[in-house]
């Protein structure tokens, strides 16, 4: 049954375009194939590209500026669509999904962790909307022309949007791009509850409340988030689940109810998301990969109403994608 959205993965980018061919999109031995999706009960996902900086770039060797990198992953993200349109098709809008679905087919969204690359650009904005990006995060971490992010450094998360930020937060609601706070610093991210005119998402975040990492929301953001329309996606990332989590190296179903259940406490139901953070992820899951997806959907039925779920699994994202992409 076609019924996950899930908001961010990094299969494209790290396990895919960098393989030389040697890891198809369709089978491989990362948390996300296309089989596993099919298995799981995937509807779409966000498929993200990300930009590697600085000593993380160097570690993995490589070399590429992050616009010339944008457009070697976004190449090899068109020939795996094309590859595999048996199964999957990009989507641009709502309009999209539904009729992917009506033709039995799962449905691929574009994505950006990381606006690095617009280098200050407004003009590279409509070209990547021109390319299909339908989602963006400002930052991921490191600053950029946009924003800074998360940061263990008190005098950098309470930094703000730069001017090109607030430019870019709304150009992006006129033109139908999904704005992402995920990775940008708190200050940062109370600025694009300032500036934004449509619903926003943390592709990728859990509740700081339930787990005392940077990287989560607070309470008062999940409140904001909540009033907003928006969501966030749940991550599997273990350090962002529970100290136990971490120290395990594994985030299991329960965690992942316990931060719902906690975000659907501060934010509402209508917040909630997936956002797992496939292959971005280092730590073991006790369901495995994307076809383990219904083990967490069975979990979370244990605490969830039948229609709680489907707003997790797709309704939510079906009206957030409906008000801010087109």
């Amino acid at each position: 049954m076609m019924r996950i959205i899930d908001f961010h993965c990094d299969t494209m980018g790290e396990r895919i375009a960098r393989s030389e061919g040697k890891v198809p999109l369709r089978h491989n031995d990362c948390h996300i194939s296309l089989e596993k999706m099919l298995k799981g009960g995937a509807l779409a996902q966000f498929f993200a590209i990300w930009i590697p900086l600085e000593d993380t770039a160097q570690k993995l060797g490589v070399t590429m500026p992050p616009y010339e990198y944008f457009n070697f992953v976004y190449q090899k993200y068109l020939e795996e669509m094309e590859k595999n349109k048996d199964i999957i098709a990009p989507a641009f809008c709502l309009d999209d999904i539904k009729k992917n679905r009506e033709n039995g087919l799962m449905s691929s969204v574009l994505s950006i962790e990381d606006s690095v690359p617009l280098e200050g650009k407004a003009e590279r904005l409509d070209e990547f909307y021109k390319k299909g990006v339908r989602l963006m995060s400002l930052t991921w971490n490191y600053e950029n022309s946009v924003a800074y992010p998360n940061s263990d450094d008190p005098e950098i998360m309470k930094k703000g949007l730069k001017p090109f930020g607030i430019e870019t937060v709304e150009r992006m609601n006129e033109m139908g791009m999904i704005v992402d706070i995920s990775h940008l610093s708190d200050g940062g991210i109370y600025d694009v509850f300032k500036y934004t005119k449509k619903p926003i998402v943390a592709s990728h975040s859990n509740a700081r409340g339930c787990c005392n990492h940077r990287r989560n929301l607070t309470d008062d953001m999940l409140r904001l988030l909540g009033e907003n329309g928006g969501l966030t996606g749940l991550n599997y990332c273990a350090p962002f689940m529970s100290a136990e989590a971490e120290k395990n190296n594994l985030t299991t179903c329960e965690d992942i109810v316990r931060q719902a259940l906690y975000i659907k406490n501060k934010a509402g139901i209508d917040a909630l998301a997936f956002g797992s953070d496939f292959d971005g992820i280092g730590n073991e899951l006790d369901f495995g990969d994307y076809s383990g997806m219904p083990k967490v959907i069975e979990a979370l039925e244990k605490h969830f109403t039948p229609d709680e779920i489907d707003k997790i699994c797709w309704k939510n994202a079906y009206r957030v994608i409906g008000e801010s992409m087109k």
